[in-house]
């Protein structure tokens, strides 16, 4: 996976828009306008806050589904990531939670999206939505029948879940991209907001050799200058809502600060 080619640097930063609850979701308010206002704020001030891509994920729509979405959250996710597309120019991904690759793989095929992110990939997770099952062979499968190259970076050992079986880490990211055939590998905390260990992450790029590592959850102005230096990319949020509170908007002062505190960190030496 050429990141440059693919973002147009060689260290990504990925903005997330948390979208807020969609249609059939518990929360669900009942304007679709509400939902696609808030994308293109978020959307908008991420941009000018520096990020280098965006992801669009359904995060309010929580309590998820296991493995397949309603139709009306794709319906609707695919016109809210247009609408982002009529304002911002970066690459974009879609993460349809909890882990319905298939539906993510198909509206960034639609929209040529660049990328999408799967929770989980490989393997079996014990989760909140139940036991989830790694869906590479459909997912990929899948993308072929599209003729699709939309880029696919998996989590390996995903937050908010725990294996079912003890696997090394190390293990698990061989498995995520050598069976999995994974593009980019991800690696989070045990929660949102929560991040991974320096240790996690170097190992993570030591196995993964030439795929590239993402960090996945807790990034912040404050630890960015440690974690970044050993990773390929990171995708953030939580830290740049308003205040640091994940149902907030996002800040763009935040993003600035961020944005600015991860670039200084690419030189530095671990």
């Amino acid at each position: 996976m050429n990141l440059y080619k693919l973002f147009k640097t060689r260290k990504p930063i990925i903005g997330v828009v948390h979208l807020l609850p969609l249609p059939t979701s518990a929360r669900w308010g009942g304007s679709l306008k509400a939902v696609i206002d808030r994308a293109e704020q978020e959307a908008t001030a991420l941009a000018s806050g520096g990020v280098d891509a965006l992801i669009v994920e359904n995060f309010f729509d929580a309590p998820f589904t296991k493995n397949h979405v309603d139709p009306a959250v794709v319906s609707a996710m695919t016109l809210a990531v247009q609408r982002i597309q009529n304002l911002v120019t970066l690459p974009l991904g879609l993460n349809v939670l909890r882990n319905d690759a298939e539906s993510a793989m198909a509206i960034a095929s639609c929209v040529k999206a660049e990328f999408i992110r799967v929770n989980v990939l490989t393997g079996v997770m014990d989760t909140d939505q139940g036991l989830i099952e790694g869906r590479a062979h459909q997912l990929l499968r899948y993308r072929r029948e599209l003729g699709s190259d939309v880029k696919i970076l998996a989590d390996v050992l995903v937050k908010h879940a725990r294996p079912l079986s003890h696997p090394h880490l190390s293990v698990a990211i061989k498995d995520t991209i050598e069976r999995g055939l994974a593009d980019g590998v991800i690696l989070s905390g045990l929660e949102t907001g929560s991040p991974p260990s320096l240790e996690d992450l170097k190992l993570a790029s030591r196995v993964a050799a030439t795929t590239p590592v993402f960090i996945g959850s807790g990034a912040n102005w404050e630890n960015i200058g440690t974690l970044m230096p050993v990773v390929d990319g990171v995708i953030v949020s939580s830290s740049l809502k308003r205040h640091g509170q994940i149902s907030q908007p996002i800040d763009p002062t935040r993003v600035s600060q961020f944005v600015e505190a991860a670039h200084r960190s690419i030189t530095t030496k671990i």
